[in-house]
């Protein structure tokens, strides 16, 4: 499994959290290896439990956003000018929150390649116009917290 493969189990791990799986044993029993070994085989992602450096990441990322809902939901409400957050799609506001999270909280990995990745993935399961929308909303949070990493 690649980082881009654990980064799509990651957000399937964030986009639970939109129907209210927010405590802490949810996450960690679906991110446990036994939850993302079923992961994998519902979703057809990866065969099998990621390895140990990607199962770190998708845990890092599923608790690092679940405890930063309000501040990672805060940004994305400032920068999507003109648009209620409860009415952006709800993959898009998943991806938006694990770019967001990794940017903010993960510095070893540069900002343009959580950008890039996000827009990656909201092109594998929206169309391009939510695609557009997406980026233009990371730009704006780029530009607009002057972030340089």
């Amino acid at each position: 499994m690649n980082r881009t493969v654990a980064r799509e189990a990651a957000l399937c791990c964030v986009f639970g959290l939109i129907f209210g799986e927010r405590p802490v044993e949810a996450i960690e029993q679906r991110i446990s290896d036994e939850g993302l070994e079923l992961l994998g085989e519902q979703s057809g992602l990866y065969s099998g439990a990621p390895d140990e450096k990607n199962a770190e990441y998708i845990r890092t990322v599923a608790l690092g956003v679940s405890g930063k809902l309000d501040e990672l939901d805060a940004y994305i409400a400032k920068y999507a000018t003109g648009w209620n957050v409860r009415r952006i799609s709800r993959v898009c506001k998943a991806v938006m929150r694990l770019c967001i999270y990794e940017i903010l909280y993960l510095p070893d990995i540069p900002a343009k390649v959580s950008i890039n990745e996000a827009v990656e993935l909201t092109r594998k399961y929206e169309n391009e116009e939510i695609t557009a929308f997406l980026n233009g909303v990371l730009g704006g949070f780029m530009r607009g917290e002057k972030i340089e990493k």
